[in-house]
């Protein structure tokens, strides 16, 4: 039964926002600020959020496209627990709502640390997982889905995991997040290929289905492009290390993925490793990201 639950979670993906938290945090250690107890508060509250996302998404997308969906991988298509009447749908439901109650209690604890900011931070993230799936917004239904996930996963969570170690603000620390937001917006617009023919006859207008396939491999290949040249932009225009520059050791497998992409585009079965390296490619690049500013704090 625990497998069954591990599956709803869809737990893989929980790499995309802590990876971020973890690049925000080494951020504030290159400059001389970092705790191992508020970390792993923003740890617990970030990736408690997204897996109560994951659980809301399952069961909005169990009333759509999700049973008309034939196409299944890996990496897309819902967890399918509903779909296989593994649990309930309010059982899902619940079980997202648990999730995100842990993670306001995160926040609340932060508050009570004297980080007063977290509840902004983390009621714009609650927000962006509610508007994402929920009715009426749904806007991963209506084309603004990528937007909404590349805000909530790259520069809210660097903005807000900065915030907590800190105790500052600043606009660096918001822009630091665009690489990480470029590619798990990645991931979502890979993982949309397969789901296309039933998203579209569920009415679920995502940007692949409004777009078309072809055209649609244009668009991941420009968002991965923005991810790395915004690292470049981070180190000429804002003034961040220059050894983060070490990110660009992934752009490898953000360069296969692409290659697949564009000759298994309207394979769902083949694309399944493409779907795999742009997963890859973002904890890579956050790892590496990390990596890159650990060593400025001593290297310089």
């Amino acid at each position: 039964m625990i497998g069954v639950y591990l599956k709803a979670l869809r737990a893989p993906f929980l790499m995309g926002s802590l990876v971020t938290v973890t690049v925000a945090a080494a951020y504030a250690f290159s400059k001389g600020s970092f705790s191992p107890a508020l970390f792993g508060l923003t740890l617990l509250g970030v990736g408690s959020l997204h897996l109560g996302a994951n659980l809301l998404n399952d069961y909005y997308d169990a009333r759509g496209s999700d049973p008309i969906n034939l196409r299944l991988t890996p990496f897309s298509g819902g967890s399918r627990v509903i779909q296989e009447g593994k649990l309930s749908a309010m059982t899902v439901l619940l079980l997202g709502a648990a999730f995100l109650a842990v993670g306001i209690g995160s926040g609340i604890c932060l508050v009570i640390l004297e980080r007063p900011w977290v509840l902004i931070f983390g009621g714009l993230g609650l927000f962006a997982g509610w508007v994402y799936s929920a009715s009426p917004f749904q806007y991963m239904s209506k084309g603004l889905g990528e937007l909404v996930i590349f805000f909530a996963f790259g520069p809210l969570i660097t903005l807000g995991a900065y915030y907590v170690m800190t105790d500052s603000v600043n606009w660096s620390a918001f822009v630091l997040g665009f690489p990480q937001g470029f590619l798990v917006a990645a991931i979502i617009w890979i993982n949309e290929f397969p789901d296309y023919e039933a998203d579209r006859k569920a009415g679920k207008r995502t940007l692949v289905v409004r777009l078309g396939l072809r055209s649609s491999c244009y668009g991941y290949c420009v968002i991965v492009l923005c991810a790395f040249v915004s690292t470049i932009l981070l180190v000429g225009a804002v003034g961040m290390p220059y050894l983060i520059m070490v990110s660009f050791a992934s752009l490898p497998l953000a360069l296969k993925a692409t290659k697949i992409l564009w000759k298994q585009y309207r394979s769902h079965e083949r694309l399944v490793p493409a779907q795999a390296m742009t997963i890859q490619t973002v904890i890579a690049n956050g790892l590496l990201l990390s990596l890159g500013f650990v060593l400025s704090r001593y290297i310089g």
